[in-house]
């Protein structure tokens, strides 16, 4: 019987069949039909009679089934204690993990499971690591495997598969080997979460790169133990080549997929492998995998207009949002993309248009994301006036993007006013985040106010807080290869501080004068440096990550290869002036990806066109 064709009223002296009716609701997660049941019981006062306080359970379980967490917690505690049992207690705490609910109340009622005496089974205990999975809460995660080992529960597969992933989203890819590696049965899942660990965090880290390791294991699933990887496996094996921009990997998994899927590609590999090329600096083979995705919904198309916005093609994200608006709805992301764009691309007046035509046009209230691209985009153009009365009429708060961003404006337009009041607000927010003082340290140095750079530097010295190193990578041969600054632990450091003294004179020759004006060194007192000085503050931008990166590529790959990098931070503008002679004196396409957008090089000359 069908819940929709439920004749109530000849139902109602029929407890057993109410029972089986919200057991089916529940199982067809038909709350509308459930909901009716319930007031229905309501009405007849079944469910306040002795015999029948079963009713109560099966509508817990309903609104369970259905995501409705507050009814089903509100309907468990009506249960009679002596009425419950373990299946009505794990039914809600995999409600409290799976449905969005605040993490701490599925960590309260966990407890309180084990306060009862309550038996955990294998989905109590999934349900566990997926609320530690959520919010990468590791303690919790440790504490909850070692109730798996005093209860006999830890090699079950399934509940192996959720510890593995608890250990992949907190970064912790030994763990994840330790318990792969016990599990006395695995299965795909078991393989792919393995293989997106390995992927997504073992970058640099091991001596022989982490692409082999990637592809063993992956030689292992499909050949040897012949594993088939479905579109859920393959996507998070591209989301974490994405991250990571490990484009060897990502053709692998290209082919693969072409060959198990043919022309009609899964929606969501597509959509995961045109977002990996793009982040992996092949914006141009992005779009040819979108433009052949037989269907295109509004993820597929958020991630090909954000891909376009971080390689600075603002012009062709408005020129093709026409086209996206007749296959899909626009959302928050879309215009987040739209609004990134436009500022990517110095394009003012098209995304004043967008921000003011969002709710009237769209239907989208205005979130605080877009006014931080707002604001970005009026600060980057020098309108930083206008983002300053932009961020008076927010209907909330501005938080530490919004101000980061103006903070960063006023340091390249050289507003130090202004980037002194904003730098106390953000202390406010975050006083440990160095990135704000070292703006305005350089901003104190390109006005001469060497002592005020040198004190904001020391203040975050007697913190004990240390900036954030910078870290350039590059894939040679499938492995890949990182550089901080005078780093020199490179097996071929020799050849590349070599190949680093030739490029610099050939850079100088082609006209090439290193920016010093933003070096702090401690002890400098303001006045004009001497030559040693100016000399040591040249040597310190020849050893950049970002220069040692470009060099190594140019010795270990073709003449006329492009060259692919990615660097953890922001280049600095030494860099990028030097980057652009590279491009040109050796004929290379270099593409650099920074913390917020993509560089590339090529005939001398950005694509972001000196505007970034």
């Amino acid at each position: 019987m069908k819940c929709s064709t439920i004749n109530f009223t000849t139902l109602q002296s029929l407890p057993a069949h109410f029972r089986s009716l919200l057991r089916s609701c529940a199982r067809n997660s038909s709350l509308s039909t459930g909901k009716k049941l319930h007031a229905v019981i309501l009405t007849s006062g079944l469910a306040s009679s002795s015999p029948n306080t079963f009713l109560l359970n099966a509508l817990h379980h309903l609104y369970a089934s259905c995501g409705v967490a507050s009814s089903a917690r509100h309907l468990f505690y009506q249960i009679p204690r002596s009425h419950k049992d373990v299946t009505d207690w794990t039914t809600l705490l995999s409600c409290l993990a799976q449905h969005r609910t605040k993490p701490s109340e599925g960590f309260c009622f966990f407890k309180e499971m084990r306060k009862e005496g309550v038996v955990l089974d294998d989905v109590a205990m999934i349900s566990v690591f997926v609320l530690c999975t959520r919010v990468e809460d590791l303690g919790m995660g440790r504490q909850a495997q070692g109730c798996l080992v005093k209860m006999g529960l830890g090699f079950g597969v399934k509940v192996c598969n959720a510890v593995m992933n608890m250990y992949v989203k907190c970064g912790l890819v030994e763990e994840v080997r330790r318990v792969f590696c016990e599990m006395n049965e695995r299965n795909v899942v078991s393989w792919s979460t393995l293989l997106e660990g390995v992927v997504k965090w073992e970058r640099g880290y091991v001596g022989n790169g982490f692409s082999r390791k990637g592809f063993l294991l992956l030689d292992e699933m499909v050949l040897r133990f012949r594993l088939g990887l479905n579109f859920v496996t393959l996507s998070s094996i591209l989301s974490a080549c994405a991250q990571s921009g490990d484009v060897l990997m990502g053709r692998w998994v290209h082919v693969y997929a072409l060959k198990g899927m043919g022309r009609e590609m899964h929606i969501m590999v597509g959509t995961a492998l045109l977002d990996m090329y793009a982040k992996c600096g092949l914006i141009d083979m992005a779009f040819k995998v979108f433009k052949y995705l037989p269907k295109r919904n509004v993820v597929a198309w958020n991630a090909m207009l954000g891909g376009l916005a971080m390689h600075g093609r603002g012009k062709f994200v408005l020129d093709i949002f026409p086209k996206m608006i007749e296959e899909a709805k626009p959302d928050d992301l879309t215009f987040m993309a739209v609004l990134s764009a436009c500022s990517h691309s110095g394009l003012v007046d098209q995304g004043y248009h967008y921000f003011h035509s969002l709710e009237s046009e769209y239907g989208t209230t205005p979130k605080i994301e877009h006014y931080a691209c707002m604001v970005d985009l009026l600060g980057r153009a020098g309108h930083l006036e206008e983002a300053v009365m932009l961020i008076k009429k927010m209907p909330m708060y501005p938080n530490e993007v919004v101000l980061g961003s103006l903070l960063g404006s006023c340091n390249a337009h050289g507003k130090l006013q202004l980037g002194e009041r904003i730098l106390q607000e953000l202390i406010e927010m975050d006083q440990h985040n160095t990135e704000y003082h070292v703006l305005l340290s350089n901003m104190y140095a390109l006005e001469g106010k060497q002592e005020k750079a040198n004190s904001l530097r020391q203040i975050l010295k007697s913190r004990g807080i240390r900036k954030v190193p910078g870290v350039s990578s590059i894939y040679v041969g499938g492995d890949i290869h990182q550089f901080s600054a005078g780093d020199k632990s490179h097996p071929l450091t020799k050849e590349i501080y070599h190949a680093l003294n030739n490029m610099i004179q050939r850079l100088r020759l082609a006209g090439y004068v290193p920016n010093t004006t933003t070096q702090v060194f401690p002890g400098s007192d303001g006045r004009e440096d001497s030559s040693e000085e100016m000399e040591e503050k040249e040597q310190a931008l020849f050893v950049h990550s970002e220069k040692l990166a470009v060099c190594f590529g140019l010795l270990s790959t073709k003449p006329g290869a492009p060259l692919y990098i990615f660097k953890n931070l922001r280049i600095c503008q030494d860099c990028h002036a030097g980057i652009k002679i590279v491009s040109k004196i050796y004929n290379r396409e270099i593409v650099i990806r920074d913390r917020n957008r993509f560089h590339c090089f090529k005939h001398g000359s950005c694509s972001c066109s000196d505007y970034w």
